[in-house]
């Protein structure tokens, strides 16, 4: 299990969420939501600090992690933050 965050996302957080160097992001599951591969469930992201984090990786100067108590909705699998450029959004993957 792994997150990869590109540096295209990571620049587009630092934009949109006025994110400075040191910054930490949050991934988390909420329930709800759609095109998840967990039915019920979709995954968020929210500026906090850690407390148990899992996995983290820092791009940008930000530190994107997923605390230990949401790994089971990656089930052995990589998360994969990317920016599509046309639609000017983020998109979250799990692979």
């Amino acid at each position: 299990m792994s997150i990869h965050v590109d540096q295209s996302a990571a620049q587009w957080y630092k934009r949109e969420m006025a994110l400075v160097e040191g910054d930490h992001l949050r991934i988390f599951v909420r329930l709800g939501g759609s095109g998840s591969f967990q039915p019920g469930f979709s995954l968020g992201i929210m500026k906090d600090s850690p407390r148990k984090p899992a996995f983290k990786q820092v791009v940008e100067g930000i530190i994107f992690y997923l605390e230990e108590d949401n790994l089971w909705y990656l089930e052995n699998k990589e998360l994969r933050i990317r920016f599509d450029e046309k639609m000017d959004d983020i998109w979250m993957e799990v692979v």
